[in-house]
Parts: C-alpha cells; sequence; structure tokens
C-alpha cells in the first residue's frame, strides 16, 4: 500500500535503515503502515562475509538475499532511489519523479564507492591481477588471484577517504599471506601494504598486535601511499605519497584495491550534509543539527567513528528512543558513545575483536584480551555474527 505521505519516511533499505524500521514497528504498533522505506536494491547484501568470500572460506552466495526479504512487516517498501531533500516542506524526491512528504526523515543511504576516483581500476577490476572485495560481483576473483599466486609481489591497498570497515583493507592481506605460507609460495613473494592512512590501527590496544603480526610476517608497509591509478596492461600500481606530493610507481603480480570512499552525492548536494559532505547529525543523539525532525544513521552520518554494522547495532536504539522522544515533545534521553567494532581476521582461524568508542577507548564485550588472536572469536566472525545479522538486527530485536 504506497501512500504520499508517511509518518517516517526512511531512506536506505540496507543495515541502517532495516534496523531502524524493524525496531520502531516493534515498539509501536501505531507505525503499521506509516513507514516507507525508499531503496532501488533488488538485493540485500550482508556484507562483512566478503572478506571470507575473498580468502576462499565462503561462497559469496551466501551474502545476498532478496531486499523483498527483509523489510519487515507493516513497512511498505518503494523501490526507487531519492534524488533530492527537501527539508524545509518534509518532502523528499524520487528519480521516478514522485515526492513523498513525512512527519519524520531517517537518513540511512550508506556509503557511495568511488571507483572511477583511481584511474584504471574499474576497467582491470577482475583481471590483469586487480581485485576488490568491496563488491559482490569481484570479491570471489580475490580468492582466483590468491590460490593462483605463484609469488612475486601481492600489494594490499587502503585509500586515504573515510572507509565502511576500516581494518578490512589488512583482513584480506592476513588471510593471503597465511595462505601464501600454506602454499608454499610466501619464500619467493613479496606482501605490501599501501595505505593512504598514516599509522596500522586507531586504537593503541590493537595497533601493538598488529604492528607485531606485521614486522613477524614480514609484510612491508607503506603509509601516506594513496592508490590513485592502475596500468593493468603493466601490472603497475601508481601511487601518491601524500607528503611529498610525488608519484611511486610499484609493479604488482597481484593487488587488492580498496576504492576511494564518500557520502553518496545525493547527500552531498543536500541541505541536510555537513561541509564535509556527511549528513550532519548530533554525535550523540543521531538527531540532524538543523532539521530535528530528522536523523542520520550508519555510514552516510558524519559520526566521528569507523563506519561498521556493529556501530549501527548500537546506534539503532538511541535513535529510535530519541526519534519517540521527538514525537512525544520530550528531551532525548538517548546518547550513543561512538561504540564500533572491527573483527580483525589475522589469518585463518585467527581473529583480534577490536571493539572501542568515540575516543578510541577499548570496549570489549568479552571477560578477555580481545587483542589476542583467537580461534573463538574467528568462529563468531563467520559463522555467530551472519546469524545475529539476518535473524536479530535485521528483526529490530539486537
Amino acid at each position: 500500500m504506497n501512500k504520499s505521505h508517511y509518518t517516517v519516511v526512511i531512506v536506505g533499505g540496507g543495515t541502517g535503515g532495516i534496523t531502524t524500521a524493524a525496531r520502531l514497528l516493534r515498539e509501536s504498533r501505531d507505525l503499521y503502515n506509516e513507514i516507507a522505506i525508499i531503496d532501488p536494491s533488488e538485493k540485500h547484501y550482508y556484507q562483512p562475509l566478503w572478506t571470507l568470500v575473498g580468502g576462499g572460506e565462503v561462497e559469496a552466495e551466501v551474502t545476498k538475499r532478496d531486499e523483498a526479504s527483509v523489510i519487515p512487516d507493516g513497512a511498505n517498501w518503494i523501490q526507487d532511489a531519492v534524488v533530492a531533500f527537501l527539508p524545509e516542506e518534509n518532502r523528499v524526491v524520487m528519480a521516478s519523479g514522485g515526492e513523498l512528504s513525512y512527519d519524520y526523515l531517517v537518513v540511512a543511504p550508506g556509503i557511495q564507492l568511488d571507483w572511477g576516483k583511481v584511474k584504471g581500476l574499474k576497467e582491470n577490476l577482475g583481471k590483469n591481477g586487480v581485485s576488490s572485495n568491496y563488491s559482490y560481483e569481484s570479491a570471489p576473483s580475490t580468492w582466483e588471484n590468491i590460490r593462483n599466486f605463484k609469488g612475486g609481489t601481492a600489494i594490499f591497498t587502503a585509500p586515504n577517504t573515510p572507509i565502511k570497515c576500516g581494518g578490512a583493507p589488512q583482513k584480506i592481506m592476513y588471510l593471503a599471506e597465511d595462505y601464501f605460507r600454506k602454499a608454499g609460495v610466501r619464500d619467493a613473494s613479496k606482501v605490501v601494504f599501501g595505505s593512504g592512512g598514516t599509522i596500522i590501527f586507531g586504537v593503541q590496544k590493537y595497533a601493538k598486535t598488529l604492528t607485531r603480526i606485521v614486522q613477524e610476517r614480514d609484510i612491508e608497509t607503506k603509509f601516506y601511499h594513496n592508490l590513485v591509478e592502475i596500468d593493468g596492461e603493466n601490472k603497475q600500481a601508481i601511487f601518491e605519497h601524500l607528503q611529498s606530493g610525488e608519484r611511486v610507481s610499484m609493479k604488482y603480480d597481484m593487488i587488492h584495491v580498496v576504492p576511494p570512499m564518500s557520502a553518496p552525492d545525493f547527500i552531498k548536494q543536500s541541505p541536510l550534509s555537513a561541509e564535509n559532505g556527511w549528513v550532519d547529525v548530533d554525535k550523540y543523539t543521531l538527531q540532524h543539527t538543523r532539521y530535528k525532525n530528522v536523523f542520520g544513521i550508519g555510514d552516510a552520518t558524519s559520526l566521528p567513528t569507523s563506519k561498521t554494522g556493529a556501530a549501527i547495532r548500537k546506534q539503532a536504539p538511541v535513535l529510535v528512543k530519541n526519534l519517540f522522544a521527538v514525537m512525544r515533545n520530550h528531551p532525548l534521553p538517548g546518547q550513543y558513545n561512538g561504540y564500533t567494532s572491527c573483527p580483525l581476521i589475522t589469518g585463518y582461524g585467527r581473529l583480534v575483536l577490536a571493539e572501542f568508542d568515540y575516543n578510541n577507548n577499548p570496549a570489549e564485550t568479552f571477560p578477555f584480551d580481545q587483542a589476542k588472536e583467537r580461534y573463538s572469536m574467528y568462529l563468531l566472525k563467520k559463522d555467530m555474527l551472519p546469524v545475529m545479522y539476518w535473524d536479530g538486527m535485521l528483526k529490530g530485536v539486537m
């Protein structure tokens, strides 16, 4: 039942949008058929498993479901794309030309992958030794590259932009390096981490472990190296050194590329964006800084924390609590502390579970030192978290 006005319009049917809708409907039957979710996608993906697809541990198909299957009962899915926000009029404009008006708006479109910002990347993805776990289509080619690698130079990149799951560029590198050892080609291989970042990890407790790992496993780290071009024919990766501005060319035999990312263009161009392009929300309440009936959640927001599904799991209850408070003219009770989690795979059967807050202080779940590599945490990542996602988060129960 599609209408032209809804109590709540949610832009984005990914993790943030679906989780928010499910929680709102669980807490208020009054919102039944009063929530619209606008998203053009046919499919919904559990993206955290794409690292393990690239590492040959999981088949890509298990990460995909029909979008229709995750829409909560009581919400109306409008398969369209938002092209403009008119927050002064409480309306959104869609690609089809249609408009929806709302009482309250939740903005959850996710992050934009800027493949085109690395010259030659799109043209070479999936061939000439180039792969990326950051799309459903290309993740399996990472595994092809890893298992067919016979020695030479394997480069793993990270851009100088915010990205979803900040640890993911390293995870696939550790898996690949582990596989090279098992396959007997490690001695004939050079493994390079070419990162536009300045350090291995932002939280000291976990950075200490990762620094030890790259040293022990003879992984060459090149910080301030931002990938700007792929010459697939000659298997050359061209980096810009962010301190000197010089171009640095590196020969590769295989390369895993993490594309630059940014807020979606329709967010950057909207009145909802901050100067840096992200949805401008209060970091504690998730309420928009200028439009009090607008909230943001997830990767497209200005929240100064790592962009992960685990962060959304903690943001959603705060948003829902505060949205109901706005509806009732009450003060906003919910406070988000910046919690996020990065399950750092450090090899097959090994994982460091990094959990931390806005201040980069560890905010750990388990009563043991999570900076240590553990098999139990690897199983949590591989087997338990997907179940929690599909059957818990997206149903609004965790």
